[in-house]
């Protein structure tokens, strides 16, 4: 059969052609970055959200167990090209616990705003398949019981509440980026904190916490 393409077809195919190229992609990306806190579960249950209520999303996992924010920062300079090629719509972000331990891993409170600064900074210049810079979300940390043992000390709790969260929320604030309170929600729940890592409740707590706002905040960017 021969098929003729004239000048009133091509015309009339062109604005579908146009269309389909120009169309947003569908779903979502999410990358969490983190320590063994993301590491463990949080994301596998933040899927899991969005499948729920019919939501097509990719969470991506890139929690490093043990890291402080120094070695995130290292980390993340060595793949900064492949992690780009995920092409995120956002970025959940929280680190601090591992650098209010109390041994070779302890971060100072200067270092740790630098720290993090530079996190964010390589994560801005991202771009997700619409060629937008990924929504980057900041996080507070949990707080570390007392009574938690080695390399975890008094010392811990109290930089925790007095350095590395305020630093956190200067963040949040001099880069006008969104922050989660995940602090607050285990002072308020101690109960899904038995130890420096969450229960499994509050693992699906954590997601859920985070589900509330990037949730919203990637539906309104479409």
């Amino acid at each position: 059969m021969h098929v003729r393409f004239g000048r009133f077809s091509v015309v009339w195919l062109l604005p579908f052609f146009f269309s389909a190229c120009s169309s947003p992609p569908r779903g979502f990306i999410i990358l969490c970055a983190g320590d063994s806190i993301t590491a463990q579960a949080y994301p596998h249950f933040l899927e899991r959200l969005f499948a729920r209520d019919g939501v097509r999303a990719r969470v991506l996992n890139y929690g490093r167990s043990g890291f402080t924010s120094g070695e995130y920062r290292a980390f993340l300079e060595r793949n900064r090209e492949r992690m780009s090629r995920e092409h995120p719509d956002a970025v959940l972000l929280q680190l601090g616990t591992n650098d209010v331990r109390v041994d070779g891993d302890r971060t100072s409170a200067a270092e740790f705003s630098a720290n993090m600064k530079a996190v964010a900074d390589v994560f801005r210049s991202f771009r997700s398949r619409a060629g937008r810079p990924p929504i980057l979300i900041v996080a507070t940390i949990p707080p570390v019981p007392p009574g938690t043992p080695l390399p975890f000390s008094g010392e811990s709790v109290r930089r925790v509440e007095e350095e590395i969260n305020p630093a956190v929320r200067a963040l949040a604030s001099g880069e006008g980026l969104p922050l989660v309170d995940n602090h607050a929600l285990f002072v308020e729940r101690p109960d899904l904190l038995p130890g420096i890592h969450p229960s499994p409740a509050g693992y699906r707590a954590l997601a859920e916490r985070w589900y509330s706002i990037v949730r919203p905040l990637l539906e309104a960017s479409r």
